[in-house]
């Protein structure tokens, strides 16, 4: 094949790619698109409140009851869980360091604190002012090991499900002579709404009920009302007498 050849393909690629910009310019041309403006819009959109409804939704989540789910978390399916920590750590009493510390006694001590460990700098920072692995922030960790601590060298992505980490945590609290104290359940909530509409609701029935009698003694005060406004007005009537009348009493002086 000739230097001929070889150019007929180049200039029937050139054509090709000539065409394939000819028509996206062709097409932004024809339907040309603008970046939205919510001031121009035909309904204007207030972003923020996208952005408050979101963290009004967090606020409304409240605060986690650790007690109440670390009583009702299962220790044999925690054990399971450990399993895929295995790897890096130990959880036997006396068990050795591996990539990660061992586990026996984490709950309750002091975070970054087995000696001889290569902790990372930033795990040692939030050890340093005597932090110690608690419920609350063993659950934040396992879920989010890197987002919770940021630069900690635990390489482990975290468990997403809440029910996986309640049942480890519940495992690890185990792994002690002395385990440490599961935290009271947080108090049930008065449903004083509720209440306050219960009495509404009977307030209101007790108005139907005796509406029907009051009734009857407002409509009884108001014919006696009657009755002694008629009386008055027939006593006015006699009382008063028409000039003719006296005219034609008066005794003539003819």
């Amino acid at each position: 094949m000739g230097d001929l050849f070889w150019n007929k393909v180049a200039g029937a690629v050139l054509a090709i790619l000539l065409i394939i910009l000819g028509l996206r310019t062709f097409g932004e041309g024809l339907f040309g698109h603008e970046e939205l403006d919510p001031e121009t819009l035909a309904y204007p959109i207030d972003l923020s409140v996208l952005d408050v409804a979101g963290a009004s939704e967090e606020e409304e989540e409240g605060p986690v009851d650790y007690g109440a789910l670390l009583a009702a978390a299962d220790v044999s399916a925690g054990a399971r869980v450990a399993n895929r920590c295995a790897s890096c750590h130990t959880f036997e009493e006396g068990g050795a360091d591996g990539t990660g510390p061992h586990l026996w006694g984490v709950v309750g001590r002091q975070v970054a604190a087995v000696d001889g460990f290569n902790y990372s700098s930033a795990m040692e920072e939030y050890g340093s002012g005597g932090t110690a692995w608690m419920f609350e922030n063993l659950d934040n960790f396992l879920a989010n090991p890197r987002g919770y601590i940021n630069g900690t060298a635990m390489s482990f992505a975290g468990l997403r499900d809440q029910e996986d980490r309640m049942n480890l945590i519940a495992y690890m609290r185990t792994l002690s002579n002395d385990p440490a104290p599961l935290p009271e359940p947080l108090p049930e909530e008065e449903p004083a709404e509720e209440v306050a509409g219960d009495e509404i609701v009977d307030a209101e029935v007790e108005t139907d009920i005796n509406s029907p009698s009051e009734a009857v003694a407002e409509t009884n005060e108001l014919d006696q009302e009657d009755a002694v406004l008629e009386n008055a007005d027939e006593d006015a009537a006699q009382d008063e007498t028409s000039p003719e009348d006296e005219a034609s009493e008066e005794p003539n002086e003819g």
